[in-house]
């Protein structure tokens, strides 16, 4: 009678080289599925700077694209009924479509901006404050910009420049005219949060970007009169507009460019802001551009990227006529950024 091997157990020399092969098995199974994963992880990493790099010259060819279009619009090309063929003012946004992507320019005049060299220091402290800044953080930072930008006296240091010269590496305000907006970020008490902005949660729990100091001045500015379909929010509560107001005129200008202040007279009541809303303003612009590229399929990529440029329209007597002041590989996208209005004690906005 023949014996059943499984009963006698078997070959144990057998049973060890199955269990050798089952772990060598297991062993390339893992090391497959980490290179394939590897691989994976690669061609999606390659696939997104392609299309980075991609939608970083679109928005750059659209940066020139604009610039030609003001200089275009400011020599009054029409078509046959009457109509504008380029820009034309107030035109804060150019929508542009290429076989190769979609790309949103904003124009932004600089005159929309507060001038950081001749504001003065109250209009400053209520600037910061409307940005949410903690108020003696605000005041040190409003006073180290006046400081920053006054001549230096005769008979020494300034108090700032003795904290300037306790740092390492120590140096000296310039105390001289702002050349550069990012000068800022050496003045006492300013933070890049402060300057560039950041990111607050959102009711979904998703970061939301929020504008900093950067885009309410400039050494080009106004200390005057302010673009109103491009003036930031923060400028306007700075005038004294209430936060309600300037929801409602953000929506406004959102659906449509604002054509007369006069629409908007009942939003602005009694403020400060009253006789300083114009539309548009001066020939330094800067032109911001964001760009998504277009799939062979029709569907644009989730991959955006903005490029900025500050741009001087000329005269016709210069060749080329406009000169690029300032050039932004990276920037941020106006239509990223959320406001919401600081609630600020009446005592701290009248600067007392």
């Amino acid at each position: 009678m023949r014996s059943n091997p499984l009963r006698s157990g078997g070959n144990p020399e057998r049973g060890a080289a199955l269990l050798a092969v089952l772990w060598l098995v297991a062993a390339l199974s893992a090391i497959a599925f980490t290179v394939a994963s590897t691989v994976r992880a690669e061609t999606d990493r390659v696939s997104m700077q392609k299309d980075a790099l991609g939608a970083h010259y679109l928005a750059s060819g659209a940066i020139y694209r604009s610039i030609l279009w003001l200089v275009w619009g400011g020599n009054g090309y029409r078509s046959p009924d009457g109509r504008p063929l380029y820009f034309h003012s107030p035109m804060p946004r150019i929508h542009y479509e290429f076989p190769s992507g979609v790309v949103d320019v904003e124009v932004i005049p600089e005159k929309s901006k507060l001038d950081i060299n001749h504001a003065p220091g109250e209009e400053l402290l209520k600037l910061l404050l409307a940005l949410g800044t903690p108020a003696d953080r605000a005041q040190t930072i409003a006073q180290a910009i006046v400081d920053w930008r006054t001549p230096s006296a005769a008979d020494g240091l300034s108090p700032m420049d003795a904290y300037y010269l306790s740092l390492t590496p120590s140096f000296r305000a310039r105390h001289a005219s702002f050349e550069e907006i990012e000068e800022l970020l050496l003045v006492q008490g300013m933070t890049p949060e402060i300057f560039y902005g950041g990111f607050t949660p959102g009711p979904d729990g998703a970061l939301i970007p929020y504008g900093g100091l950067r885009d309410c001045v400039s050494v080009y500015g106004s200390v005057s009169e302010f673009d109103v379909n491009t003036v930031q929010p923060a400028i306007l509560s700075m005038l004294g507009v209430s936060g309600d107001s300037i929801r409602q005129l953000l929506q406004m200008r959102a659906a449509q460019p604002i054509l007369s202040v006069d629409k908007i007279g009942s939003l602005l009541g009694g403020t400060r802001a009253n006789g300083k809303l114009i539309i548009g303003g001066g020939t330094i612009t800067t032109l911001r551009a964001t760009a998504r590229l277009r799939y062979p399929d029709g569907r644009l990529s989730d991959m955006k990227r903005t490029v900025s440029a500050m741009v001087k329209i000329l005269s016709n007597q210069w060749d080329p006529p406009y000169h690029i002041l300032r050039w932004y590989d990276t920037a941020t996208s106006a239509s990223e950024v959320t406001y919401q209005a600081p609630e600020i004690p009446k005592q701290e906005l009248s600067g007392e």
